[in-house]
């Protein structure tokens, strides 16, 4: 099992800004460590990379609780669908679409494993690695109104820019080599 240091070892050199980047956003944040980790597993899983993806998940379950790593992996997961339909509804711009009910069982962002403040903010940071215009104004949105301030929405967006390239990164190294 790589760790993070290893996996900041593993980047290019044409990449040390993201090697620095990503010690950084795990270590100065306004958010709390359960949503920092939450939302580097969460960004991490969206980003498709196996060792990264496995290093942050080991360092993440050995810092916070089980509930977060689950909320984790459910953000990942249901953005993966959610992202994707919603943005295709944006993208055509045709009200026929909107109009359309979706039908995707989405029942375990109203029953969060840790907190609903958590699950929104895990969910944001991966549509924006996935680039959701919508869901990223929802996700905002409910943060917002959760009482959690725009600084900590910053970060979070800032934590899963770095970890998506982070995996952009490690697959350089990988074609380099």
């Amino acid at each position: 099992m790589q760790t993070i240091e290893s996996i900041r070892e593993a980047i290019p050199p044409a990449a040390v800004d993201i090697k620095l980047n990503l010690q950084a956003v795990l270590t100065q944040s306004s958010l709390s460590e359960e949503q920092t980790w939450g939302v580097a597993v969460a960004s991490a899983i969206a980003a498709r990379n196996p060792s990264l993806r496995d290093s942050l998940l080991t360092e993440a379950r050995a810092k916070v609780s089980q509930p977060i790593i689950d909320d984790a992996v459910t953000a990942a997961a249901l953005m993966g669908m959610n992202n994707i339909y919603y943005r295709f509804r944006h993208m055509t711009g045709k009200e026929s679409y909107s109009s359309m009910p979706p039908r995707l069982r989405m029942n375990r962002l109203a029953k969060p494993a840790s907190s609903k403040a958590n699950l929104e903010l895990f969910s944001l940071a991966v549509s924006a690695i996935n680039g959701c215009e919508m869901c990223i104004k929802a996700h905002e949105h409910e943060l917002m109104g959760q009482g959690l301030s725009e600084a900590q929405i910053h970060d979070a967006a800032r934590i899963a820019s770095v970890v998506h390239a982070a995996a952009v990164a490690l697959e350089c190294g990988e074609v380099a080599a």
